[in-house]
C-alpha cells in the first residue's frame, strides 16, 4: 500500500490503476454528461452514490491523473451526444424542410413559409441588410430625397433587373402657391 498527498483529501490511499469502471463511476459519468448545464458535477456525484464529499469526488473523477477510465468514458459519452444532437449544415436544412412539410400538411402556411425562409437564410440565399441613416428623412429637401432615391435604385440595379421603375414628378408646393397667386391676380385684374 502506498500513501499519497492529494490536493482534495490531504493524505489518501493510492490504489493500482483499475481496469474497468465501477457501476457508481459509470452512473456519475452518465449523470454528469446527460445533465450537463442542469446539475453541477457535485450533484451528479451525489446522485451517483458519492454521499460524502461529492464535489471533491466529482473533481477527482474528472481528473485523468486519478481516474483515466472515468475521464475516457465521459469523453465517449460527450462524443455520442454531439453526434446525436450536434448540428451540421445538412442536418439543419433537412430538419427545416421536415418542419416546413409538416406545417404545410397541417395548413399552417405562415409556419411553412417561415421554415422555408429559414432554410434559405441558412443556405445563403438571403442577405440581411441594414441601412444606417445619419440624417433624418424629414430634414432632407425634396431634391435631396429624389437624389437619395435615385442612388438607392442605382445601388440595387442587380436586384431590380426586369422591374420597371417609374419616376413621377409631383407638383412642387411652391408651384401650387404660385398658381394660386396667379389666380388671385387674375381675379383682381377683373375687378
Amino acid at each position: 500500500m502506498q500513501l499519497c498527498c492529494t490536493k482534495f483529501y490531504g493524505i489518501s490511499q493510492v490504489m493500482t490503476q483499475q481496469k474497468k469502471l465501477t457501476d457508481q463511476q459509470r452512473k456519475f459519468a452518465e449523470l454528469y454528461v446527460y445533465n450537463e448545464g442542469r446539475i453541477s458535477p457535485g450533484e451528479a456525484a451525489f446522485q451517483a452514490g458519492y454521499k460524502t464529499r461529492p464535489r471533491q469526488a466529482a473533481a477527482e473523477m474528472r481528473n485523468p491523473k486519478y481516474f483515466p477510465l472515468v475521464v475516457q468514458y465521459i469523453g465517449e459519452l460527450r462524443k455520442e451526444v454531439q453526434e446525436k444532437y450536434g448540428i451540421t449544415f445538412e442536418k439543419h436544412l433537412t430538419e427545416l424542410a421536415k418542419l416546413r412539410d409538416d406545417a404545410m400538411k397541417k395548413g399552417a402556411w405562415a409556419a411553412a413559409i417561415n421554415a422555408e425562409v429559414a432554410r434559405g437564410k441558412a443556405g445563403g440565399l438571403y442577405v440581411d441588410q441594414k441601412l444606417v441613416m445619419t440624417k433624418n428623412l424629414d430634414q432632407l429637401s425634396e431634391e435631396e430625397l429624389e437624389a437619395k432615391m435615385k442612388q438607392i435604385l442605382d445601388d440595387h440595379k442587380s436586384i431590380l433587373q426586369g422591374v420597371q421603375v417609374e419616376y413621377q414628378e409631383h407638383p412642387d408646393h411652391n408651384d401650387t402657391d404660385a398658381e394660386e397667386d396667379n389666380h388671385e391676380q387674375s381675379s383682381n385684374d377683373k375687378d
